[in-house]
């Protein structure tokens, strides 16, 4: 964050200064909201959290060297202060222990910050890129980072940081010295993802699709892609709005933006396209890049077919700030995945093939991963291996859970999945295995297991070397206790296809 005093925060945010000795000291470090990450010249913010409210951390806070404390109420230490307002939609939206409305005051203060900040850095030549879609924001973002970070430094948020909170504490990372910001803006429902580009204004936004996440608290299709399409209603005049050509709903978009577009996609509208695209034995897409300034080959190193469509969103940002192809096209070869257990595929020295995405799931997103999973098991027709599918519900589907689980499960077997593995004693798990049934598995093709344990036992017991396992479900699931224990050293096999003990495997 850009230095500023305790008085200069508190007019930006319009709050009151207590317990301040000295209004002029300065915020020079990080602007935190876990205690324990706090360092010299910090700022700590006081939210409520589900074990405990941030006030009850603020002295701890300064002792570690934060100048002061962003709060709701005096906490005996250097504080700037804000009135609670009560309940509110951003209140319920990410910050389910917030009671009194104290939360939704800090997190609204600390919205004015970023955007006092993200505005004095924009008139000195910041760029902010803002990413919204249903699915694929996270690597979309590790995209972006990779083939902007040649051009100037660059923040972007760890993870999936990509809410009221996620979003200004990544906002407040940078300084006079970062020419990119890229941020994710994620939305539960109509007006999130306006008021998320409100806190930071982007210049240059990609929406990448519109599918079917969340659409328990959206309602339809229909309202994701008025939501979606916030962003890019919130482009200046002087603004690129990069959508994907593939997806009619995103396309239509065009119609609502006052910046200049720019379609990307495997359609033969698209400016910013992908021809003759092709996978490798792991699933990671080769394929000619054709722009306006000309072709290049293109090999990307991260897993699944997907990835095309975003790493086409990446380029297409990046020719808009300068890049050229043949760095665009370097930078694309060298971006692994940057955030966990998102499509991290990984190997055993016995040949045995793990892919964790386990750390989020929807419908557009499992069927992306079940189809990657199947490209690397078939790889080679002469020697084909055996695929796994590890999957755990869907979370945030409403209504629509059920239907969108049998689908999953009915898809698993048109894929010709070896084993369906299903996770979970819920009503949604029971449609997933009754898809696959429906469908056509038979025998055991399709295995419904209470709970990890039982999965791990059941994969443990039964996958060999060559095998390939996909494990995906939604965070809360945890289902990543899966892929973890299948790398451990002690499950490796040896060369007659027997478990090794845990001694023999070290």
């Amino acid at each position: 964050m850009i230095a500023l005093s305790l008085a200069e925060i508190a007019e930006i945010v319009g709050a009151t200064l207590h317990d301040v000795p000295d209004p002029t000291a300065k915020v020079t470090g990080t602007v935190e909201f876990d205690s324990r990450k706090v360092g010299p010249g910090g700022l700590f913010l006081a939210l409520p959290g589900a074990r405990v409210d941030g006030h009850e951390h603020a002295a701890g806070a300064i002792e570690a060297g934060a100048v002061a404390v962003l709060a709701a109420r005096p906490v005996g230490v250097p504080a700037i202060v804000v009135e609670p307002v009560g309940e509110t939609e951003t209140n319920a939206m990410a910050l389910e222990h917030d009671t009194d409305g104290s939360g939704a005051a800090v997190l609204a203060a600390l919205a004015k910050l970023a955007r006092a900040v993200v505005d004095r850095l924009a008139a000195d030549g910041l760029t902010v890129v803002g990413v919204t879609g249903s699915s694929g924001k996270t690597s979309t973002k590790d995209l972006l980072a990779a083939v902007l970070s040649p051009l100037g430094p660059v923040v972007a948020p760890p993870g999936s940081f990509n809410n009221e909170i996620g979003h200004p504490w990544t906002a407040l990372r940078a300084d006079t010295d970062t020419k990119f910001l890229i941020l994710e803006l994620s939305a539960r429902g109509p007006g999130h993802i306006r008021s998320l580009s409100e806190t930071a204004p982007p210049r240059i936004g990609v929406v990448l699709n519109v599918g079917t996440a969340h659409i328990g608290e959206f309602g339809s299709r229909d309202v994701i892609a008025e939501t979606k399409g916030e962003l890019a209603e919130a482009l200046p005049a002087d603004g690129v709005a990069v959508l994907n050509a593939d997806d009619p709903l995103v396309a239509a978009m065009a119609t609502r933006t006052q910046a200049r577009v720019v379609l990307v996609g495997q359609d033969s509208h698209a400016q910013v396209r992908a021809e003759d695209v092709r996978l490798d034995a792991e699933a990671r897409a080769a394929f000619t890049l054709v722009t306006p300034i000309g072709d290049i080959a293109v090999q990307l190193a991260v897993h699944g077919e997907h990835q095309v469509g975003n790493a086409l969103s990446a380029a297409a940002v990046a020719l808009e700030c300068g890049a050229d192809l043949p760095m665009i096209a370097n930078s694309l070869q060298n971006a692994n995945a940057a955030s966990i257990r998102r499509m991290d595929v990984q190997t055993r020295p016995d040949g045995l093939t793990v892919i964790n995405d386990s750390y989020n799931a929807n419908p557009d997103s499992v069927r992306a991963a079940l189809k990657a999973l199947v490209s690397m098991a078939r790889a080679d027709p002469a020697a084909p291996r055996r695929s796994w599918a590890v999957i755990g519900e869907m979370g945030e589907l409403g209504d629509e859970s059920v239907t969108a689980h049998d689908a999953i499960g009915r898809l698993a077997v048109r894929l010709a999945v070896s084993r369906l593995v299903v996770v979970g004693t819920g009503r949604p798990s029971h449609a997933m295995h009754q898809g696959a049934v429906m469908e056509g598995s038979w025998g055991n093709e399709s295995m419904l297991v209470p709970d990890i344990d039982a999965a791990i036992a059941l994969l443990v017991a039964e996958v060999g070397p060559g095998d390939v396992v996909l494990v995906k479900a939604s965070q809360s699931i945890g289902l990543w206790t899966v892929a973890e224990r299948l790398l451990s050293p002690e499950q490796e096999f040896d060369a007659d296809g027997q478990h090794r003990t845990s001694m023999e495997a070290t």
